[in-house]
C-alpha cells in the first residue's frame, strides 16, 4: 500500500536539502526558497511536471518501481534512500537479511582484534557478540536475546542511562533512527521490525520526532566519547564493517588520536576483564 503522505513528505524534503549545484542544474538567480525546483526534479526524472507536482502534493497514481528509481536519482538517493522511497511507493524491496546468523569468517576477524573493543550488533541494534574488550566497555548484558540487549531501545528507553556526554545525545539519536530508516525501508515486511519502530514511537517522543523527519542513511563510521566508570573518558573513532546484503555488522573501537584513549585502553583490558571475570 502507498503511503502517500510519507511519500509525498519525504520527496519535498529532499527536494529542498539539494543545492542546484549539488545535480549540476547551474543558476546565476538568487533563489527565493532553498533546494531545487519541483521542475529541476522532474526534469531530472524525465517525468512531467505536472506529474511530479502530484507526487509532492499526495494526489494522482502510484508511481511505478521504474518511475521511483528515476525520482530517487535525480535526488541524489543513495541506496537506502531509494528502498525507503520504494517501501513509501508501495514496492517491493529486495530482501537482505542474514536473521541474525553470524558468519564463522566474521567472528574470526573480530576475534583478532584483541586490543581494542569490537561488537557485532544487527541492524536493530541488538548486540549478538562481543570480544572481551567489548565486553569490558559495555559491561554486563542479559544472556537472552531481546531488548535488553538492544543499544538502540536501552538509548531511547531510559535516556538517563546513556553513557555518552550529553552535548552528543542529539546526534546520536539523529544516527540511529536514519540507519532504523533504511533497516525499515529494507525490511518492512517483517513483522519484527515493525513492532520494533511501533514500541519506539509509544515509549519516546524524541524518537517519534525524529521518526517523522525521513532522514534515512546507514553510517558508515561515527566519533563516539564514552564515560567508563572505572577509567574515564574514552574516545573512539567507531568503524562500522558492513556484511554485504545482511542484517548485521561489526563495530570496531579505535582510539582517537590526539587523546589519552589509547592508554586508558590498556588500563581497561585489565580492570574490565578482571572485573568481568570475578563477576
Amino acid at each position: 500500500m502507498t503511503d502517500r503522505s510519507g511519500l509525498a513528505d519525504f520527496l519535498r524534503r529532499r527536494r529542498e536539502s539539494l543545492r542546484p549545484e549539488d545535480v549540476g542544474v547551474g543558476t546565476t538567480v538568487r533563489r527565493r526558497t532553498p533546494g531545487l525546483r519541483r521542475e529541476e526534479v522532474a526534469m531530472l526524472a524525465g517525468v512531467s511536471v505536472d506529474y511530479y507536482s502530484r507526487l509532492e502534493q499526495g494526489r494522482g497514481a502510484t508511481p511505478s518501481a521504474g518511475v521511483v528509481s528515476a525520482v530517487a536519482r535525480a535526488l541524489q538517493c543513495d541506496r537506502d534512500q531509494r528502498d525507503h522511497l520504494l517501501h513509501l511507493a508501495g514496492h517491493p524491496v529486495p530482501p537482505r537479511s542474514s536473521d541474525g546468523h553470524i558468519r564463522p569468517g566474521l567472528i574470526a576477524v573480530a576475534n583478532r582484534l584483541v586490543d581494542v573493543p569490537a561488537v557485532v550488533v544487527t541492524d536493530l541494534g541488538e548486540v549478538v557478540w562481543r570480544n572481551p574488550m567489548g565486553r569490558a566497555l559495555f559491561g554486563d548484558l542479559p544472556e537472552e536475546p531481546g531488548r535488553e540487549r538492544n543499544l538502540i531501545w536501552k538509548w531511547f528507553e531510559d535516556p538517563e542511562s546513556r553513557p555518552m556526554p550529553e552535548e552528543d545525545w542529539d546526534r546520536i539519536s539523529a544516527t540511529h533512527v536514519s540507519d532504523l530508516r533504511a533497516t525499515y525501508a529494507k525490511r518492512s515486511g517483517d513483522r519484527r521490525v515493525r513492532e520494533f519502530i511501533a514500541d519506539l514511537i509509544d515509549i519516546s517522543e524524541e524518537f517519534a520526532g525524529l521518526w517523522e523527519r525521513h532522514d534515512v542513511a546507514v553510517r558508515h563510521s561515527d566519533i563516539k566519547a564514552i564515560a567508563h566508570k572505572d577509567v574515564g573518558r574514552l574516545d573512539f573513532r567507531c568503524e562500522v564493517l558492513l556484511t554485504p546484503d545482511d542484517d548485521i555488522s561489526l563495530l570496531v573501537f579505535l582510539p582517537l588520536e590526539g587523546t589519552e584513549t589509547a592508554g586508558r585502553l590498556e588500563l581497561l583490558g585489565v580492570v574490565g576483564t578482571q572485573t568481568l571475570a570475578s563477576g
